[in-house]
């Protein structure tokens, strides 16, 4: 229930003086992103509010008009200045080019020059309604246009309520009390004009909404000094997501349910070899050439680009997008340049075959030649060549550890790669005597953590050089890790070995004695793993390999 006619002046006044402090406020903001709009809004409700002051205390019907007249343009003015603010504030600036701003001003300024003119065309009439007890000139608005006009602010006032409600779930306290008092500040008047406008106020005699106006300074007020609009400001958060997406090395294409491309990069499309603008919508299946329809278990896709010397080679994956429903929105596909990768996998391949061919049988030549001979030389040359035989096997293992780690894609049992590992171990050891500790559930984990497995049961039972051996291995699966510990009696593992481990690298002076312990590195930090060394009681070594389960598709599994 608003006041009569005869309280509109002073409450009026005030609406002035609480907009001018909010516009002072904010202009001292300058050039923080939405300060500038603030300033033309509040200024634009405070001018429109003048001239409703100044239309109550004419003297005569004409200058009643003539000041109501002036007041479009403050009317005009708010909700341009409001959608200029709300895309600006949020980050969305790159909206806001001379082009769009003329355009959002065109039906604004033709309405300014529609009320000046009113008397040759009545589009837009505005006239004298009555008088008042005390004199006060009323006015009546009107017309087609007044309905346009209308339509049009309300239009922009909603659209520029749209990316502030975004903020209202932000994790900043922040911005969620700046998100709530914008839209208190730009509902209050919106929502007393369109009452206005359906008659809800018969007996007020003039618009209300520039009364309104008062509560919607105190919002921006608060905006502006209790929840430092000016200070921790949301632009950089929508510009930042907008960069990465646009100059991220990565291809990415969005498309949605049925398969419409709705936004792509940079990189996607020179990858594509296509320009953006026109491949928004048109079928993801016409701009991405893949084999076979896409899927989202996990399964990737080799996708080659260009021929000969020219070519590069993609790793194609797809996530899909969800609803809060988890109803499907759409798919976001990416390219993951893997052409360098496919590169060294290549030159991997021609150092497995050295390893695996050419360095065995040149050992075989120089076996058979210390087979001639007698005595320690043909003993040392025999001992040489199996040391020979053993690093080149471990390279072997490093390779296929690489190898296996970036192919696997459905990964394997863990305990049927642990008792794969104990039943070699068994026939390569068997004065050793093995335990395996089943874990309490089977769980499925990278078929790379074979090798690390391998060598940390290799290495317990080869140096365990005591009358008792015995290695014991045993797994358990906790949340989203699986935990291998291999426990020895044997001696354990030098310092110095471990501490060449731990800075990760050798030096001409400073080396391990062979690969074995660097496989059990290198595997688990693949897998994104860890391994740990702790000396047992009364000795030996108890290691913990600590790996992530992955889930059907090769994948690691995280707990939703």
């Amino acid at each position: 229930m608003f006041p009569p006619t005869s309280m509109a002046v002073p409450l009026l006044i005030g609406s002035v003086a609480i907009g001018a402090s909010a516009a002072i406020l904010a202009w001292r903001a300058r050039p923080n992103p939405g300060a500038t709009p603030l300033v033309w809004l509040l200024i634009g409700q405070s001018w429109w509010s003048t001239c409703i002051v100044f239309s109550l205390s004419a003297g005569t019907a004409a200058e009643a008009v003539f000041w109501t007249k002036a007041g479009w343009i403050g009317v005009m003015t708010v909700p341009v200045a409001w959608i200029l603010f709300s895309l600006e504030y949020t980050g969305r600036d790159g909206y806001l080019t001379r082009r769009n701003v003329a355009l959002l001003a065109v039906l604004p300024a033709l309405t300014v020059v529609l009320a000046v003119t009113e008397e040759y065309h009545g589009l837009l009439y505005i006239r004298e309604a009555g008088v008042t007890a005390r004199g006060s000139v009323l006015v009546d608005q009107g017309g087609i246009w007044y309905t346009v006009a209308a339509g049009y602010t309300y239009l922009l006032g909603v659209l520029g309520i749209v990316p502030i409600l975004g903020l209202l779930s932000s994790g900043a306290t922040a911005f969620r009390g700046q998100s709530a008092a914008l839209i208190l500040g730009v509902t209050t008047p919106w929502a007393t004009n369109v009452l206005y406008n359906m008659g809800a106020f018969p007996n007020v005699g003039i618009d209300p909404t520039p009364i309104a106006f008062a509560i919607s300074g105190v919002a921006y007020l608060g905006a502006i000094d209790r929840f430092r609009m000016f200070g921790a400001n949301p632009a950089p958060a929508w510009r930042a997501k907008q960069f990465l997406f646009d100059h991220i090395h990565e291809g990415f294409i969005v498309v949605d349910g049925h398969d419409t491309i709705v936004e792509m990069n940079r990189a996607a499309a020179e990858t594509l070899g296509v320009d953006v603008d026109r491949a928004l919508g048109s079928p993801g299946s016409d701009v991405l050439p893949l084999s076979e329809p896409f899927r989202t278990d996990g399964e990737r896709e080799l996708l080659t680009v260009g021929t000969g010397s020219a070519s590069r080679s993609y790793d194609v994956g797809v996530s899909e997008l969800t609803d809060r429903r988890g109803e499907t929105l759409g798919y976001v596909f990416t390219l993951h340049d893997v052409t360098r990768y496919l590169q060294q996998q290549q030159r991997l391949k021609v150092l497995n075959r050295v390893l695996r061919h050419n360095i065995r049988t040149e050992t075989n030549i120089i076996q058979g030649y210390a087979e001639r001979t007698s005595g320690e030389t043909a003993e040392t040359i025999t001992q040489r060549t199996a040391r020979i035989v053993e690093i080149s096997e471990k390279g072997r293992d490093a390779i296929d550890l690489f190898e296996d780690t970036v192919n696997d894609r459905a990964g394997t049992s863990l305990a049927g790669l642990l008792e794969r590992s104990l039943a070699d171990a068994r026939d390569a050891f068997p004065a050793v005597e093995f335990e395996f500790q089943r874990p309490d559930e089977d769980a499925v984990v990278s078929e790379g953590l074979s090798v690390v497995v391998d060598n940390l049961v290799e290495n317990a039972a080869l140096h365990n050089d005591g009358e008792d051996q015995r290695v014991t291995v045993a797994a358990d699966v906790d949340d989203d890790r699986v935990r291998i510990r291999i426990v020895d009696n044997g001696p354990g593992i030098d310092d110095y070995e471990l501490d060449v481990l731990n800075s990760g690298t050798e030096t001409p002076l400073r080396h391990a004695s062979g690969l074995g312990l660097w496989l059990v590195k290198w595997g688990t930090e693949v897998i994104d793993g860890s391994v740990t060394f702790e000396d047992n009681d009364p000795t030996g070594t108890v290691v913990t390999a600590t790996v992530p389960l992955r889930r059907r598709g090769g994948l690691p599994h995280h707990n939703a």
